[in-house]
């Protein structure tokens, strides 16, 4: 079975002084950038997510901007493909599973930005298409919510959608033990 590393939406809004600043968005890309790193030395396949918003009113994401582009943490190197999606869902209206499947790839690691939003979107439909999926919860990150006028803490947003996606959409486990695997 052959596995891939996708990385989600690790772009410059989501760290300081971008658009969308999540929690933590540092040490998220710095663990993603240990698994990019292994699965390069290893000679694995790696695709980069990257979401251009479109979206009427979008506040980031936007193209043409310093924000939309990867982070330099990640930054794919030129043989590696990068798919551009407009929705939460990385298969969504993308080539990424048709790029999959040219590999025969069946096996995903998935990490990236936003834990509950294009995480846990991309991670239930790739288990819907039949993928065997790996989340690293420690090479993710998201950003406080509110729900019934109270705050939501990002570790606590970050935890739910963690502990739901590993009940059957995923394995989820920490870099160090996929990287021992």
């Amino acid at each position: 079975m052959s596995k891939a590393l996708i990385i989600i939406d690790i772009q410059n809004d989501y760290f300081q002084g971008g658009n969308c600043e999540l929690v933590n968005p540092v040490e998220a890309s710095l663990k993603a950038k240990e698994l990019l790193e292994y699965f390069r030395k290893n000679n694995m396949p790696v695709f980069h997510v990257q979401h251009i918003n479109l979206r009427k009113g979008a506040t980031y994401f936007l193209p043409n901007t310093i924000g939309v582009q990867i982070h330099e943490n990640v930054k794919p190197f030129e043989n590696e493909i990068i798919i551009e999606k407009n929705f939460p869902n990385s298969f969504l209206e993308t080539n990424l599973e048709s790029e999959l499947e040219k590999q025969n790839i069946k096996e995903l690691v998935i990490c990236g930005m936003m834990s509950h939003m294009c995480v846990d979107s991309t991670t239930r439909a790739a288990f819907d298409l039949g993928f065997d999926c790996t989340l690293a919860h420690d090479a993710c990150t998201t950003k406080d919510l509110v729900f019934l006028d109270k705050k939501v803490k990002a570790s606590e947003v970050h935890n739910s959608f963690m502990s739901a996606l590993g009940t059957i959409f995923s394995k989820v486990l920490d870099v160090k033990s996929i990287i021992k695997e």
